[in-house]
């Protein structure tokens, strides 16, 4: 029988961790599919978010666990969690309740603004047909 108090083994075994034991945790609204912010979770924190209704996440620079909102009050509250083909990413589904970033913006992607890239087009479907 599995320990409640800790990521169930058969979760565990399917994580590809990164050398710090850690996993990509990518925030998405439910509703709107908006990315918020992307975290990190060890086995722990991943334990927690399954566990507990709302998202808590480890952070590398203070090297603590993190729950999304206790400072704040800008809370996520768990609706989904799906692991990638490789296990090295989670899809964290949530219900945000105010700003997802730290500095008040809803997303955590407003603040840095869009890099100049080149936009790619599919090619013409008929014009590959044509040919």
């Amino acid at each position: 029988m599995h320990n409640q108090d800790s990521l169930d083994p058969a979760v565990a075994a399917r994580l590809k961790r990164d050398e710090q034991g850690l996993v990509a945790a990518v925030v998405q609204q439910h509703d709107t599919l908006e990315v918020l912010m992307l975290g990190w979770m060890d086995d722990e924190a991943l334990h927690r978010t399954l566990t507990t209704g709302r998202v808590t996440f480890w952070s590398r620079s203070r090297g603590e666990y993190w729950r999304k909102g206790d400072t704040s009050g800008h809370r996520q509250y768990v609706r989904s969690v799906a692991l990638d083909c490789d296990g090295d990413t989670l899809l964290v589904r949530v219900d945000q309740v105010g700003a997802a970033c730290h500095t008040g913006t809803r997303t955590c992607f407003e603040a840095g603004g869009e890099l100049p890239a080149v936009v790619g087009h599919r090619p013409d479907e008929t014009a590959e047909e044509t040919r």
